[in-house]
């Protein structure tokens, strides 16, 4: 029997570019055990993920700020702290760096997030004032609260799912990835995850991005 599986999406369903890698489609499909979409994006997009491959909506979107199992929705933060934080940092003179439609934050709920365009520094020193935290994912810095995280956001999915979190395995890239590294029971970190996965995971692939996904599969259901 194949183990249930926790996925991050940029970085590790995805190409370098960010656009989906359309090989992974089918694994996800035809997976014979739950799947859950572990994300820093806004809840629509795993969302949407989910219902175009055509498996059930299991997501934990926002760095674990919303997790949402089949019908139920639950929220382990609230944006107010970071949309503070975002505030300043734009009364500062800085920019969130999305556009006047900011599709990046338009639906997001519990935290927000701002382009690595951006300047780095002064983001990280008003949220430490607030007490929040910026988590560098690769791909945008996200403003949260401290008690959100993927991992704790696992625990509350695999509850709803009635399995365990260590029968899990995680495939991620980033820091954001670090904390459900930590709570399932095996984990791999793709070639181009930064360090402080590759650090945290039990193996790294040798491949990059969907090639590191593919390779990952094969040593699991290997």
């Amino acid at each position: 029997m194949v183990p249930p599986l926790v996925l991050d999406i940029d970085g590790t369903l995805s190409r370098a570019d960010r656009s989906l890698d359309e090989r992974v489609f089918p694994v996800i499909r035809n997976w014979e055990a739950p799947v859950v979409i572990a994300t820093g994006k806004a809840l629509p997009y795993p969302v949407g993920l989910c219902d175009f491959i055509g498996i059930p909506i299991r997501v934990i979107a926002e760095n674990g700020g919303v997790v949402t199992v089949d019908d139920q929705i639950d929220y382990l933060g609230d944006r107010a702290g970071a949309q503070a934080v975002a505030d300043e940092y734009v009364e500062a003179g800085y920019d969130l760096g999305w556009g006047e439609a900011d599709f990046v934050n338009r639906w997001r709920e519990t935290e927000v997030a701002v382009s690595l365009d951006s300047p780095k520094e002064p983001l990280y020193e008003i949220a430490e004032r607030h007490g929040l935290e910026v988590v560098d994912t690769g791909f945008a810095y996200h403003v949260k609260d401290t008690a959100m995280s993927k991992g704790k956001a696992l625990t509350v999915a695999a509850n709803h799912l009635d399995i365990s979190p260590e029968a899990f395995v995680a495939l991620g890239d980033s820091e954001n990835d670090v904390s459900t590294f930590s709570v399932v029971g095996r984990s791999f970190a793709m070639a181009n995850a930064d360090e402080k996965a590759k650090q945290a995971a039990d193996s790294v692939t040798e491949g990059s991005y969907g090639d590191g996904f593919l390779e990952a599969i094969d040593q699991i259901t290997g």
